[in-house]
């Protein structure tokens, strides 16, 4: 069994904000799959297919960002899935907008959902997307997570979601190791 998770902030009003990136590939990923997200459980909405012969949950967090550890880890420890088996979708100012890169492990790099995450399952040692969203220094961080993309990010930010789905696709069948050097390039 496998999980697949995309972060993001529950409610309509975080809808396509740059924080939600996460829940913009999940909602892709459902499309692309052909499941919903009709099952709830300890406080994260979840969808279910079976790819491959295997089953694979995707799940979106329905806890604040920096509470969905404790949602994660949950799914984790219910369903007794090794972390190999878990991917997550995040947002990252610390990229250019639309940048990808996959990792393997290491720190949060400041982003509150990742340091939940870390404190939850007790490790660093979790394999994460990250998508750039840029960082506006002249406006204060939380507003512009919180914040809406314009539509020439919208655009280049829909790109990396269709890449994003491909990323979950070769995970499925693949390493941790083949995703970061098919992936990771400049």
């Amino acid at each position: 069994m496998k999980l697949i998770v995309g972060l993001g902030n529950p409610g309509l009003e975080y809808a396509n904000t740059r924080h939600n990136v996460g829940f913009m590939i999940m909602d892709a990923l459902a499309k692309q799959y052909g499941f919903e997200y009709s099952k709830n459980k300890f406080q994260g909405l979840y969808g279910e297919a079976i790819i491959d012969s295997e089953k694979v949950l995707f799940l979106k967090p329905q806890k604040y960002m920096n509470l969905s550890g404790e949602v994660i880890s949950a799914f984790v420890n219910f369903f007794k899935i090794p972390l190999t088996d878990v991917l997550i979708f995040v947002d990252d100012l610390n990229l250019p907008c639309g940048k990808i890169r996959v990792k393997q492990k290491g720190s949060s790099g400041g982003h509150n959902g990742l340091k939940d995450i870390e404190r939850c399952l007790g490790t660093e040692e979790y394999s994460r997307v990250k998508i750039g969203i840029s960082n506006n220094k002249d406006i204060d961080t939380k507003d512009y997570v919180l914040g809406k993309f314009n539509s020439s990010d919208l655009e280049i930010i829909q790109h990396s979601v269709n890449i994003s789905c491909n990323i979950c696709k070769d995970f499925l069948k693949n390493n941790i190791d083949y995703l970061m050097s098919k992936y990771n390039h400049n």
